[in-house]
């Protein structure tokens, strides 16, 4: 089984725009209204992931702060969270639930070198048998951590809400709907949930001018 396109640099987000235009009028529309797309390409390893949790049910500043503490005590490594106490780990502000989380990620060992030449579908099985990622979280890391180039996040609302108002859907699609709308953006579905995001912030921000 092939790991398949690996998203590297803005000519691949760019070639895989051109792909879905070319198969669908409304990305085209939806392209010519958002302009290039992000790369968005992320690190991979450990730290990322403890990053991921870190931002479970929390706000964006809330996450970042607890990061920065982390960072500062240098607890972003598998290492430094197996020699920290809960107690260290609630004081950087984990709570209970976070910090088991934080131990089972350490615990796992995972080999973050060895995914990066693993077939998607085993990535993200290898992910969710953690405790505390979740398929989200693994779609997530496959598509910007990973660089792949046709891994989609349904179950992203965001990416469920850009997907009804862009096919003007009635209602917005349930997770395994929009799994199966997405087939047909293959092989370049990341670049289609990369347009489907941006397309979802233009139109939110010209409900916000109106």
């Amino acid at each position: 089984m092939s790991i398949g396109r690996i998203i590297e640099t803005d000519a691949c987000v760019a070639e895989g725009a051109a792909w879905l235009a070319a198969q669908d009028a409304r990305f085209a529309a939806a392209l010519r209204d958002t302009g290039p797309l992000p790369l968005r390409r992320r690190p991979d390893g450990f730290a990322q992931l403890l990053s991921a949790i870190v931002s479970q049910q929390v706000s964006v500043a809330s996450a970042r702060a607890i990061w920065a503490k982390l960072q500062a005590a240098g607890m972003t490594a598998p290492a430094a969270i197996l020699a920290a106490s809960d107690d260290d780990l609630r004081g950087l502000g984990l709570s209970r639930q976070k910090a088991a989380y934080a131990r089972a990620l350490t615990e796992a060992g995972i080999d973050y070198a060895a995914l990066r030449h693993t077939p998607t579908e085993d990535v993200i099985a290898t992910l969710v048998a953690i405790k505390g990622i979740g398929i989200w979280t693994a779609e997530i890391y496959a598509m910007f951590s990973l660089g792949r180039a046709d891994v989609f996040a349904p179950g992203d609302l965001a990416l469920q809400e850009g997907a009804r108002m862009l096919f003007e859907l009635p209602d917005r699609p349930k997770e395994r709907a929009l799994r199966d709308m997405a087939r047909a953006w293959s092989p370049w579905r990341s670049v289609a949930a990369r347009t489907l995001w941006a397309y979802y912030h233009i139109v939110k921000q010209r409900e916000g001018i109106a």
